[in-house]
């Protein structure tokens, strides 16, 4: 039984040696409202076309894998109600229940390698999750940052989200040798947040350097792959003082409701959304476009050497 069906247009960008740019699903199903995340998924395919490369959008559907959506996929993926959230590990048991799901970006990221694209853009990354108050420890560590550790793409995100343990984050990541690289900065963004408190070791200003990291460390040892920090668009950070209230109470919603686990990210994310008037998903859209467009630049780069 064949478990990944790439779409032809992909299939076809791939044996040419073209750039393809792959695209998760769960922005797409539990990051954004139903109506805009359907023109999302749309501007995302769009920008990543017109820099030159090829859009993969990845998810499960029908007991498959899917590394490109056509228009009435996408509508499905929009629009189902209790679409399942798929992380690397919950990849099998989809498949064999024939449960449609979609694809975060530890699974995203393994399904591209698998299908040979070595690219990728998103939103924000998961990391090192904060204690919740009247907890000492945290042992609640995203999926995605091994998932960089293994697998050999290159991962475009605005950071992580502020609700987590940056720091702690890019300790990790360094522990297991995964190159951390800011986009014309030399901070860690912090995803409504162009710049956290760390630095970063590593900088480039254009998509052709980050093409030029790319290429040469795939010729060294190592199965690692990239994380580019690429900040928000200045016009669309959020307010230092608006964010950190937002956040504040946030985190006493989770607190209050006991979420844990991979509820803490939509139900932040549905919070931010809505006590800030909508300015969060002005700033959630813009991030992800920027990446999703630095993402094609840089694969359509790659596919010319």
């Amino acid at each position: 039984m064949t478990v990944i069906a790439i779409a032809e247009e992909v299939r076809a960008a791939l044996a040419a040696g073209q750039g393809v740019v792959a695209l998760e699903s769960t922005i797409l199903s539990h990051g954004l409202p139903p109506g805009r995340n359907r023109k999302v998924a749309e501007r995302l395919e769009t920008v990543v076309r017109e820099a030159g490369a090829v859009p993969a959008t990845i998810a499960v559907l029908d007991g498959k894998i899917r590394v490109g959506l056509d228009e009435q996929q996408i509508d499905r993926v929009c629009a189902a109600e209790g679409l399942v959230k798929l992380s690397k590990r919950d990849l099998g048991p989809a498949i064999a229940m024939k449960q449609d799901g979609a694809t975060t970006v530890a699974s995203t990221a393994a399904i591209a390698h698998a299908a040979g694209i070595s690219v990728f853009g998103t939103g924000g990354l998961g990391g090192v999750h904060l204690p919740l108050p009247g907890k000492h420890s945290s042992w609640d560590v995203s999926a995605d940052l091994d998932a960089l550790a293994e697998i050999p793409v290159l991962v475009v995100s605005s950071g992580v989200k502020s609700v987590l343990d940056i720091e702690a984050t890019l300790e990790l990541l360094e522990t297991r040798s995964v190159p951390v690289v800011g986009y014309q900065t030399g901070h860690f963004p912090a995803f409504y947040l162009r710049e956290s408190p760390f630095a970063l070791s590593w900088r480039v200003d254009t998509p052709q350097q980050a093409a030029d990291v790319v290429h040469a460390h795939r010729q060294v040892p190592g199965q690692a792959g990239i994380l580019l920090a690429n900040p928000i668009p200045p016009e669309y950070e959020m307010d230092r003082e608006l964010h950190d209230q937002l956040l504040a109470d946030g985190v006493k919603l989770l607190d209050e409701r006991g979420v844990q686990g991979r509820d803490v990210t939509p139900v932040l994310l549905e919070h931010f959304h809505t006590a800030s008037g909508g300015v969060s998903l002005d700033a959630n859209e813009a991030l992800v476009v920027a990446n999703v467009t630095l993402a094609a630049q840089i694969a359509a780069d790659l596919a010319g050497r």
